[in-house]
C-alpha cells in the first residue's frame, strides 16, 4: 500500500484566519498496483472542533480492503468558536473532489465513481457539498465536484431544535441569520440534483438525535434520490467502522489532530485569534498542562472501546453492497 500526505491547498489560497498554520490535506491510501479503482473520500466528524482520528484511518482501511483507493480529509475545524467556518470545511471537501478527479490517473481512480462517506459533523460536511456542490467555485480546476454517491454515519443533519447545538455554533456562531440556519438546514436543501446518499444511525444515539437521519430520508424519498437508510437498534454515537480494529481501540495515527493542536498551543502561549477569556478558560481547563497528544493517545486504548452490537458491525457490508447496486464499485 502507497501510503502519504497531500496538501490540497496552497498557501496563496488558504486564508482561514484561526488556522495556525494548518493547511487541510489528504493522506492517501493507495493500492500498490496500476489498476484503476473507484475511490473514497472519507471525512471524520468531531462536532466542526476538531477532526477526529477515531473515523479516519481505521475506516480508510475498511473500504481500502474492499477494492477502493481512499483519502481521509482533515478539513478546516475550530476548537475556540472563535472564526466561524461557514462554507469553509465544505470548500475544503469539494477542492479535495476536484483535486483527486483531476489527478485521476496519480491516484489511480475512476473519476466518475468517487464516493464521499461521513462521520458526525464530517457526515454534515458531506451532506452540505451533496445539496450545495453547484455553490461552490474553484477557479483552479476545471472538474465537477459533485460526489457519485454518499455515505452518511450518525449524521448531524437539520440545523432546528433536534440539532447537535455545538455543531452549528462551530460551524456559524452563536448569532447565525435565519438564512444561515436554513441553508445549512440539509433536509431542506434536498433537490432533484443531490447524488444517491446511504445513512445510517443508532436509535439510541446520545449525541446527534436520530431523528436527524430519518428527516434525510424523508427528505431523499420525497424528491426521489436513491437512498438506503438503516436505524440499528443499539449504540451509541461514534462508532466509526464498528469492526474488529475499533473493538481493540485501535485507531491509527491521530494525524488529523494537526490543527487542533495548533490551536491549542496558541490558546496556552496567548496568541490565539479572537479568542474570548471564557472559552480561553474552558480550553485551559479541558487541555491544562498535558500536551494535547498525549491525551490523543489516550483515547488509543481498548478500555475506551465501545461496545459494538453485531447489526451495527455489518453496516460496510451493506454500503459496499448499496455502492455495488449503484454500479460505483
Amino acid at each position: 500500500m502507497d501510503n502519504f500526505r497531500v496538501n490540497i491547498w496552497s498557501d496563496d489560497e488558504y486564508t482561514y484566519p484561526a488556522a495556525y498554520g494548518f493547511v487541510p490535506n489528504l493522506r492517501v491510501y493507495m493500492h500498490d498496483d496500476n489498476a484503476q479503482r473507484p475511490a473514497m473520500v472519507v471525512v471524520p466528524g468531531g462536532g466542526y472542533c476538531m477532526v477526529v482520528h477515531t473515523e479516519g484511518e481505521i475506516v480508510a482501511e475498511e473500504f481500502f480492503k474492499r477494492g477502493m483507493n481512499v483519502f481521509v480529509l482533515t478539513y478546516t475545524t475550530d476548537i475556540t468558536t472563535s472564526a466561524p467556518l461557514k462554507m469553509q470545511p465544505s470548500s475544503d471537501l469539494s477542492r479535495a473532489i476536484r483535486h483527486i478527479r483531476s489527478n485521476y490517473k496519480k491516484y489511480n481512480i475512476i473519476p466518475e465513481k468517487l464516493t464521499v462517506c461521513g462521520f458526525s459533523a464530517g457526515a454534515h460536511v458531506c451532506g452540505t457539498l451533496a445539496v450545495h456542490y453547484e455553490d461552490i467555485v474553484d477557479v483552479k480546476y476545471d472538474v465537477s465536484n459533485r460526489p457519485d454517491a454518499v455515505i452518511l454515519c450518525y449524521p448531524v443533519i437539520t440545523t432546528g431544535p433536534l440539532t447537535h447545538e455545538y455543531s452549528v455554533i462551530s460551524l456559524l456562531g452563536r448569532d447565525a441569520s435565519e438564512e444561515e440556519l436554513l441553508y445549512f438546514s440539509l433536509e431542506k436543501q434536498v433537490s432533484d440534483k443531490t447524488p444517491p446518499v446511504f445513512l445510517w444511525q443508532t436509535v439510541e444515539d446520545d449525541l446527534v438525535p436520530v431523528e436527524n437521519s430519518m428527516m434525510m430520508a424523508q427528505a431523499l424519498k420525497e424528491k426521489g434520490i436513491p437512498y438506503a437508510y438503516y436505524a440499528f437498534p443499539h449504540g451509541r454515537h461514534g462508532l466509526s467502522a464498528a469492526n474488529d480494529r475499533m473493538r481493540k481501540g485501535d485507531f491509527g495515527e491521530p494525524y488529523t489532530f494537526e490543527q487542533l493542536n495548533y490551536a491549542i498551543e496558541n490558546v496556552k502561549n496567548g496568541t490565539a485569534y479572537n479568542l474570548s477569556d471564557d472559552r480561553r478558560r474552558e480550553l485551559l481547563k479541558q487541555f491544562g498542562d498535558v500536551p494535547s497528544e498525549e491525551k490523543n493517545d489516550d483515547n488509543n486504548s481498548a478500555d475506551n472501546a465501545p461496545m459494538i452490537n453485531e447489526d451495527v458491525a455489518l453496516w460496510p457490508v451493506l454500503a459496499e453492497y448499496w455502492l455495488r447496486s449503484l454500479g460505483i464499485i
